[in-house]
């Protein structure tokens, strides 16, 4: 980010001349009450806007010159409320690569901590949820949510709040799962608490 402004009226900024530097293998918080900014930075990463002055860079590159398709390939999103589609465990896992391999899948669930479940599920990976994952708990869909982006491959990573509605014992094996989630990827969490990004 470089001198990056943005808001979302003429007369409201809410960021105002931002600038720093995220690096591979880096995390990033995004700590700050509800109205701080956060998702506007988030926006801006994604290009859901544009800022009204300064840049967003990618590699060196101003966001606003690479493809939007080609930009959004490249960033995977987990959010605090997951959307699954009313279709197989497996065609939601593989919603950004449905030409992924059964064992891409299966691995991609295993990095998630989803494996173990939807292999006690009745057709396993075949078993149809509900629209919006009713059929799922909150910890559920948030594991298959991973594994999905885990098998897209993401460059740049985007937590918002993934943790903040499950239990203990749950937030356990997501961390467990967000972990090897972000190895190697520039990673933004966002949230609302300090707990959530102690580590």
């Amino acid at each position: 980010f470089e001198n990056v402004s943005f808001g979302y009226e003429d007369q409201q900024t809410i960021v105002r001349e931002i600038s720093f530097e995220a690096n591979p293998d880096q995390i990033v918080a995004l700590l700050g009450a509800t109205g701080s900014g956060k998702s506007t930075i988030i926006n801006l990463i994604t290009r859901f806007y544009d800022p009204w002055q300064g840049r967003v860079m990618m590699d060196g590159i101003d966001a606003r010159e690479i493809a939007l398709h080609d930009l959004r390939r490249q960033i995977g999103i987990v959010l605090q409320d997951t959307r699954l589609f009313a279709s197989s465990i497996r065609e939601n896992i593989a919603f950004g690569k449905p030409e992924a391999s059964d064992e891409e899948i299966i691995q991609a669930a295993r990095d998630a901590q989803a494996h173990g479940f939807i292999e006690e599920m009745p057709n396993g990976y075949a078993t149809l949820v509900g629209e919006r994952g009713v059929t799922l708990s909150g910890g559920q869909k948030q594991r298959i949510a991973i594994a999905r982006t885990i098998l897209t491959d993401p460059r740049i990573l985007i937590l918002d709040d993934a943790t903040s509605s499950v239990d203990t014992q749950t937030e356990q094996l997501i961390q467990l799962a967000l972990t090897r989630l972000m190895q190697g990827r520039t990673t933004f969490v966002v949230a609302h608490r300090l707990s959530t990004v102690r580590q």
